[in-house]
């Protein structure tokens, strides 16, 4: 393959990196605009969590639907819709916050948006970008292009409230900014990405066969499929919940809150420039993922256990540091979870419908994680974490084992 054939491959990922760090910002504008958007909206915190809910059920409904259209229809089309109504979505709710009502149709209309048309058809394209031989390095790439996209659009974000004086105008101005990243990402998309959906030739040369509906049936029952989504679900689990070391860091440990912050943007943004060195570890140096993902899953695992073993007075650099490193291996697993799926011998034909699955399962913990670990803090305080740290290093073993029926089903394949 020719120098300028790799470049233009990593451009279109890169490409999809800035359309996926800028296409989710808006349904969760809460995480960075909380006290300005509710301000602004003249909302209770009840009502800016009903926003979120009311999102994550449309996601539940449209996950399959959306990986069927990823699958029948071309996925730089999906693409490209997606990015250009989320941000005719948007810039209408710049100028119609205060309508409440008005914004949790809009929110529901992100579902449609950011799910329906764009996740399904995101996942499978990068999966036919690169051959089967780079999927994790392709993933990472990705995850990396999505980690610095979020990171400068909400600096600058961020930035664009100094243009106002109320909350009303700086929520304004960062709403605005969100709009206009997913503007900048469609253009981008347009400019550098190759229509995906021409049938992918499979790893033995044999042109693989074009997506039937009747192909959905055979997923529900293919038992590959949901050991794909026990691992997005275990790998999901821990990364999303990896944020519980922020206030354990200022709860536990006793560090000031500013400090705690700044190790949670290393965790959270900073080590996404990593994913790809976890991609070409899994690709080049192990050369298999599920093989990679077994020593991810089990480094975790003590990692998450190893906190309970630290004892009071410990050195608060140390245990610092110590924090950072279930970010960066939690990262590491979850930057590239869905390049397993070239390993389970999913076919490219039915990637987005297999993704639709995979992520209803998997991104299961969004519904129940949050509010049980929250009930546990009310109930127990600090005592609590011992035992969050407990149920996710639980998580990892059940990753660990799925990712051993993996490899071991590749094993086996490859004797045959």
């Amino acid at each position: 393959m020719s120098q300028e054939s790799k470049l233009m491959k990593y451009l279109q990922i890169l490409a999809l990196g800035l359309a996926g760090g800028s296409i989710y910002l808006i349904p969760y504008i809460r995480y960075v605009f909380y006290d300005w958007q509710i301000e602004a909206m003249g909302i209770t915190n009840t009502q800016i969590g009903l926003l979120t809910t009311v999102y994550t059920i449309g996601n539940v409904i449209l996950y399959i639907p959306g990986g069927i259209i990823a699958d029948k229809f071309s996925t730089k089309k999906c693409i490209l819709i997606s990015l250009i109504s989320t941000t005719i979505l948007t810039f209408i709710f710049a100028f119609t916050m205060g309508s409440y009502v008005l914004a949790l149709v809009i929110w529901f209309l992100f579902a449609v948006t950011t799910t329906f048309l764009f996740w399904d058809a995101l996942m499978k394209t990068i999966r036919l970008i690169g051959d089967e031989s780079e999927q994790g390095f392709m993933f990472g790439l990705y995850y990396m292009g999505n980690g610095l996209t979020g990171a400068i659009v909400n600096a600058i974000g961020v930035r664009a409230t100094n243009l106002a004086d109320t909350s009303q105008g700086k929520f304004f101005w960062g709403v605005i900014v969100y709009g206009i990243a997913t503007a900048v990402a469609a253009l981008f998309v347009a400019l550098l990405l190759k229509d995906k959906q021409k049938a992918k030739i499979a790893s033995d040369g044999q042109q693989e066969e074009g997506f039937r509906f009747s192909m959905v049936g055979g997923l529900l029952k293919s038992p590959t499929v949901w050991i794909f989504s026990i691992i997005v679900f275990t790998g999901y689990a821990v990364f999303s919940n990896i944020s519980y070391f922020n206030p354990y860091m200022t709860d536990v440990i006793g560090i000031t809150p500013e400090d705690s912050a700044y190790l949670s943007i290393i965790r959270g943004y900073i080590f996404y420039v990593l994913t790809p060195l976890s991609g070409i570890i899994a690709d080049k140096v192990v050369k298999s993922t599920s093989k990679w993902f077994v020593f991810l899953f089990f480094i975790l695992a003590a990692l998450l256990i190893g906190v309970l073993l630290i004892p009071e007075g410990a050195s608060v650099g140390l245990v610092s540091f110590y924090s950072l490193l279930p970010g960066l291996f939690g990262l590491a697993l979850y930057g590239i979870i869905f390049s397993i799926a070239a390993e389970t011998k999913i076919s490219a034909a039915v990637m987005g419908t297999a993704v639709g699955i995979a992520s209803i399962i998997g991104y299961a913990p969004d519904f129940f994680m949050a509010t049980m670990f929250g009930s546990w803090l009310d109930k127990m305080g600090n005592g609590a974490y011992r035992l969050i740290f407990i149920f996710l290093a639980a998580n990892c073993v059940v990753g660990f084992v799925a990712s051993l029926i993996v490899r071991f089903q590749a094993k086996k394949a490859l004797l045959k």
